[in-house]
C-alpha cells in the first residue's frame, strides 16, 4: 500500500508517501513552523509528489492528523487530504495527534506506562497514555498537570510531546519516576503514515478532534439584537 501523510496538527508542515513494503518512505519533508500551514502545504506536497514514480496516481489512500492541535492547522491539512483524496478517488483516513506521537514507543522496547502530551496553555494539556500491551489509561483528553498525574499513578512514566517537560517537572515534584525520552514539535510524519495504512477508512474519519472550544469568543456587548 502507498499512502500519502499529511500533518500540519503542530509546529511543522509535514508530509510523507509511504510504501508500506519498504523499510524508509520513497519521499518526506518537514518544515517547522508555528504559522504559514496554508502557504506551505500544497507547494510542499508538490515537491513531494516530484520525486515519486507514479505521482498521485500511484497512491492508495491518504493519512492525515486530526488533531488535538491548532484550529487553523487542522482544517488546512484535512481540507487539503479531502481534496486529494476525492480527486485521485482513494479513501482518507484521519489519524490522532497524540496516537501518532505514541506509536515508536509502543513499537519500541521501553518499560512504563507510556504518554504524550501537548502543551494546551493556560495550565492545561492535551494527553493519551496506554500501557505496554495496548490498554489505553487516559483516552485523548484536555485536563490539567495535577488531574493528569492523578490518573497516571505512580509510574514509571516515559513522556513525549510538547509537554513533556512540564508533565515531567510536576511529576518529578511529587515523586513519581519520569523519564522524558524525546520533545518533538510534531508527531514524526513517518508513523502518522504507518499508522494511516493501517487504519480502517470507514471508522478512522478525517474529521478534527479538537478536544476544546476556541479560545476567541464572540462579544455579547457587539451582538447586535434580532427582530
Amino acid at each position: 500500500m502507498r499512502v500519502l501523510a499529511i500533518d500540519t496538527a503542530l509546529g511543522a508542515c509535514s508530509a510523507c508517501v509511504l510504501d508500506t513494503d519498504k523499510a524508509e518512505p520513497l519521499a518526506r519533508e518537514t518544515i517547522a513552523m508555528d504559522r504559514g500551514h496554508a502557504e506551505a502545504l500544497l507547494p510542499l506536497i508538490d515537491r513531494l509528489i516530484s520525486h515519486v514514480e507514479g505521482s498521485f496516481k500511484s497512491l492508495d489512500r491518504v493519512a492525515v492528523t486530526i488533531g488535538p492541535g491548532s484550529y487553523t492547522g487542522l482544517r488546512v491539512g484535512i481540507s487539503a487530504a479531502r481534496a486529494i483524496g476525492l480527486a485521485a478517488s482513494i479513501p482518507v483516513v484521519g489519524v490522532a495527534t497524540l496516537s501518532a506521537y505514541l506509536a515508536p514507543m509502543l513499537a519500541g522496547e521501553g518499560r512504563g506506562l507510556f504518554t504524550a502530551a501537548i502543551d494546551a496553555k493556560h495550565g492545561h494539556i492535551y494527553v493519551q497514555a496506554i500501557a505496554k500491551g495496548g490498554l489505553t489509561i487516559i483516552p485523548p483528553s484536555l485536563m490539567g498537570l495535577r488531574d493528569a498525574l492523578r490518573l497516571l499513578g505512580s509510574g514509571p512514566l516515559l513522556l513525549t510531546g510538547s509537554a513533556a517537560p512540564i508533565l515531567a517537572a510536576e511529576a518529578w515534584a511529587q515523586g513519581i519516576d519520569a523519564t522524558i525520552t524525546e520533545t518533538p514539535l510534531a508527531p514524526e510524519i513517518t508513523w502518522v503514515a504507518r499508522l494511516g495504512a493501517i487504519a480502517d477508512p470507514a471508522q478512522a474519519l478525517p474529521k478534527p478532534l479538537y478536544l476544546r472550544g476556541p479560545d476567541a469568543k464572540p462579544q455579547d456587548g457587539a451582538r447586535i439584537a434580532r427582530r
